[in-house]
């Protein structure tokens, strides 16, 4: 309608009504429109300088990251001749420095055991039942026979259940998907037919003892599996176990592996052939150069931030000495956080008690534009003299006055108190336990604290030792005793070994450890695990386990308790050996981690512990940096608003549109009217022309 109205326009007056709507229409708009314009352009500027903000905040972070880590103040350095004999792997920061010189003796090397020949490695052996295989040391005779075996109780024994109709392959594959096993079970072609091969982990207290039993369904025996003291011939030995033998700066050292992480403490490195009688020296040093680099790197993204937050808060004068505003030069957020940045500079960091407690005490001064500057003789004097405390000021740092309890920091510290607290020990963690009745048993001479009788030991597979034990809540399967035991102490071993090998107790993560005293005659068999949810007992024990003092009921039971006691005068919240702060407190995000004998040294201390924590002026600024990037943080609050505020110029144009449109619909409406009454106008006139001509009575006189 509007389009025949426009056309209607000016066809009765000549006059270009039409354009001359149109032009009143864009008058009306353009000083809205442009108000619009400026305010939508003002606010898309400042959304991109948050943009920049932001990127300068997160590459100052980046800058910081170092700082943050303890490991850049304890960087190490290696001066390593050129040798085949030794490897070296990686140094750790904090290895231990000074100079040493190492003598390579002797390599380690793993045991391995060979089955008989088979012709098919996929067919059936014929055989089922479960080979249990002990870790420990062998004692070999002159003919390099085995005679003796010793468990290492560190190492749990492997229980693979052969199943009728598993092949060698069958059970190569059952024993490499044991967790933690570290055996390597392969089936080798040699001279057209198969041959099962075990490696077990080099060292010689982890040499292999393969026992088995049968599963009392006539499917055959799996003796032939057997490597012990009294079968030893079909499953051959091809290498016998050793350990590694080195000499550092004339001290003997014996290891189970070649790669070497533990004799230089942050030194790794690796054997890799015995040069007896030879010897060379190597020294490992304190780098710092990594610390100075990123405290300098620190600078540099400092002032290259300050720069940019000034470039976008500032007000500077044009060529005509007019005032500009920067983008954010009139935002309060943005000029808030940049003043919050700077004050963090000149403070003194939260937590730190020694004598660094400001970024001057390394030469960092703030000039007067506002940038960082370094004084080279006092970053200097901090490296040489004060190195430790450059690590406390700019990294986290925590600290206990007694080595009974441990303080770290955990996953929710970011709003963690810096600062020192009182913790007071109330009950120290214990672990569940059970001390079993004297061992009874007629082989046993307790006075020589070995086996007399049956041949000078005690033979197990002669009698029924069977038993199950629960650990912290959870059932082992049935555990038999089936050796042969010269010592209690190769019994203790046997029984640790055999019950933290049980399927059921690894797969819920629970272990003990088993100590035998001499003088009762008992041993006592203690979780692992602290707290209120340990404990271990005992079910279906047979009259021959009895009389190795093991039994049902009647036994001496300590039950496991969690830590207990308060911090800062609060009560703490304690599970088995860990205490934690109260929600929301101080110290809430610092895990203390207390040992037996809190308690005791808590009285020893006039009645409190004493916990320092500080993250560091690094930790400082990366924290309250990421306060501001956070989603909940105040620059993301800034962008909603301003991004509202885009949304509402967005409605405001549509407001607009339908305003001017109200308005251009009007003037033509009267525009058109006003042509309908020039239209008539002219009808009117036209009617007119000649009309004295034509009234009567009148005459022309020419």
């Amino acid at each position: 309608m509007s389009d025949s109205i426009i056309k209607s326009l000016g066809a009765g007056s000549g006059i270009d009504t039409a354009n001359l709507v149109s032009s009143l229409v864009e008058v009306e708009r353009a000083p809205l429109q442009n108000r619009l314009d400026t305010k939508e352009e003002k606010l898309e500027s400042q959304i991109s300088a948050y943009g920049t903000l932001k990127s300068s905040l997160a590459e100052l972070q980046g800058a910081l990251s170092p700082l943050t880590d303890n490991d850049t103040f304890n960087g190490r350095s290696v001066s390593f001749p050129d040798t085949d004999v030794i490897t070296p792997n990686s140094v750790d920061p904090g290895a231990q420095t000074g100079t040493y010189q190492i003598e390579v003796v002797d390599v380690a090397r793993a045991q391995s055991l060979a089955s008989s020949a088979h012709d098919d490695k996929d067919a059936a052996i014929g055989a089922s039942g479960t080979m249990t295989i002990s870790f420990g040391k062998w004692t070999y005779n002159v003919s390099d026979e085995p005679t003796s075996f010793t468990t290492n109780d560190d190492k749990a024994a492997l229980n693979i259940t052969v199943e009728a109709g598993d092949s060698l392959q069958d059970i190569a594959d059952a024993i490499n998907e044991e967790e933690d096993a570290d055996i390597q079970a392969s089936v080798l072609l040699v001279d057209g037919q198969y041959q099962l091969l075990l490696t077990a982990p080099s060292g010689v207290s982890n040499a292999m003892q393969i026992t088995t039993s049968a599963d009392g369904d006539d499917n055959g025996s799996l003796v032939d599996f057997e490597f012990n003291s009294t079968n030893f011939s079909t499953m051959t030995e091809t290498q016998q176990a050793s350990d590694a033998e080195l000499k550092v700066n004339g001290l003997t050292v014996f290891r189970d592996t070649n790669d070497i992480s533990d004799v230089i403490q942050g030194f790794d490195f690796t054997l890799n052939k015995a040069e007896p009688g030879q010897s060379f020296t190597f020294s490992v040093s304190q780098d710092k150069g990594v610390a100075e680099q990123a405290i300098r790197d620190f600078v540099e993204a400092y002032n290259l931030f300050y720069e940019t937050a000034e470039n976008l808060t500032k007000y500077t004068q044009d060529e005509d000495g007019n005032t500009v505003r920067a983008d954010l030069a009139t935002d309060g957020a943005a000029k808030t956080i940049v003043n919050r940045v700077r004050a963090m500079i000149g403070a003194e960091v939260p937590g730190v008690d020694d004598a660094f407690t400001a970024l001057t005490n390394v030469g960092i001064r703030t000039e007067l534009d506002g940038t960082l500057s370094i004084n080279e003789d006092d970053l200097s004097l901090a490296l040489d003299d004060n190195f430790a405390l450059i690590e406390s000021l700019f990294a986290s740092d925590t600290s206990s006055s007694s080595d009974k309890v441990k303080v770290t920091v955990g996953s929710y510290a970011q709003n963690t108190v810096p600062g020192d607290y009182d913790v007071v020990i109330t009950q120290d963690p214990v672990k569940g336990a059970i001390e079993s009745n004297a061992i009874t048993n007629p082989a046993f001479d307790a006075t020589a604290d070995d086996f007399s009788l049956l041949g000078g030991s005690l033979d197990t597979s002669l009698g029924d030792y069977r038993f199950v034990i629960t650990v912290d809540g959870t059932a082992s399967n049935e555990i038999t005793l089936s050796g042969d035991y010269s010592t209690a102490e190769e019994l203790r071993a046997e029984l640790q070994s055999l019950i933290n090998g049980d399927t059921n107790l690894k797969a819920a993560g629970a272990a003990l450890d088993i100590t035998y005293d001499t003088a009762t005659d008992k041993l006592l068999f203690t979780s692992r695990q602290y707290g209120d949810s340990s404990s271990v007992s005992f079910s279906g024990t047979t009259a021959d386990i009895q009389t190795l003092g093991l039994a049902d009921s009647g036994l001496t039971v300590t039950a496991g308790k969690d830590a207990a006691g308060t911090i800062n005068g609060e009560a703490a919240f304690g599970s088995g050996n860990v205490l934690l702060p109260e929600l929301d407190s101080d110290p809430y995000g610092l895990n203390f981690t207390i040992e037996e004998g809190a308690t005791a040294a808590t009285v020893a201390a006039g009645g409190a512990l004493s916990i320092n924590f500080s993250r560091g002026f690094a930790g400082e600024l990366s924290n309250l940096i990421d306060d501001f990037l956070a989603n909940t943080g105040t620059i993301k609050a800034r962008e909603d608003s301003i991004n509202s505020q885009l949304s509402g110029i967005d409605e405001d144009r549509e407001e607009l549109d339908r305003k001017m449109e109200k308005l251009e619909t009007r003037l033509y409406s009267q525009y058109l009217a006003m042509e309908r009454i020039v239209s008539s106008f002219q009808n009117t006139g036209n009617q007119l022309d000649g009309i004295l001509e034509r009234l009567p009575f009148t005459s022309s006189q020419g």
